[in-house]
């Protein structure tokens, strides 16, 4: 498994904050690669696709990219989940022609289930001319998302919270080991004569760190939050 990734300044951590005036804090799994699953059923060729897809605007611009790689395939069925795993409101789907509810739907659930977020699936269908049913439809389009989501590499997303603090020299060598302690890190620091600096923390951690910087400081030393602002 690759190493976690930031998402302080993400679009999406900043979508969160605004609709729903709260912060997604819990860490997720997200696609560390670009898979394909090809199988044909009943003369059909279905190609599922599966891949890394950060909010709606991604996700329509990738379906775009293999509309245009098969543009003669009678359906491109998909769906989305553009944020974390859990939040519905970013997410998406289309039968794409295909009966209602047999294709985008059955994607979309297999998705939700699976544990990913910031992910799409687009499965292409090349049609053999011999009808499979509302069940084998249902099937057929979930198959190929169930068999990459489980050989999908993943990336753990992190969330992390930046603050401000103003400190001396002393004061600084405790924080340095405090966010050792706590895997966190020092964006920007100003040595003259006290110190001024920017860290950040994992949002998990917060909690933590605000408890153990006022028992080493002795509340001597007061941290600013960073308004979270996007890239």
């Amino acid at each position: 498994m690759s190493a976690p990734i930031k998402a302080e300044h993400d679009a999406n951590f900043l979508f969160n904050l605004l609709t729903h005036g709260l912060v997604v804090s819990k860490p997720y799994f997200i696609p560390g690669e670009n898979l394909l699953f090809q199988e044909e059923i009943k003369k059909s060729r279905f190609m599922t696709y599966l891949s890394h897809a950060r909010g709606k605007e991604q996700a329509l611009e990738y379906l775009k990219k293999i509309k245009e790689l098969h543009p003669e395939a009678r359906h491109h069925c998909w769906a989305y989940l553009g944020d974390a795993p859990d939040n519905s409101v970013c997410a998406g789907c289309s039968d794409d022609g295909e009966p209602k509810g047999t294709a985008g739907k059955p994607i979309l659930a297999v998705l939700q289930g699976s544990g990913l977020g910031e992910v799409i699936a687009v499965v292409v269908r090349y049609s053999g001319g011999i009808k499979l049913g509302t069940g084998g439809l249902v099937r057929a389009y979930s198959n190929g998302v169930q068999q990459l989501v489980r050989r999908m590499p993943t990336i753990e997303k992190r969330f992390y919270q930046q603050y401000q603090l103003h400190c001396d020299y002393a004061q600084m060598a405790l924080i340095e080991s405090l966010l050792t302690t706590l895997a966190g890190r020092l964006v920007e620091v100003e040595y003259l004569q006290s110190v001024k600096a920017i860290i950040e923390v994992d949002l998990q951690l917060c909690g933590q760190f605000s408890e153990k910087l006022e028992s080493l400081t002795q509340g001597k030393v007061v941290v600013k939050k960073i308004p979270v602002t996007a890239s």
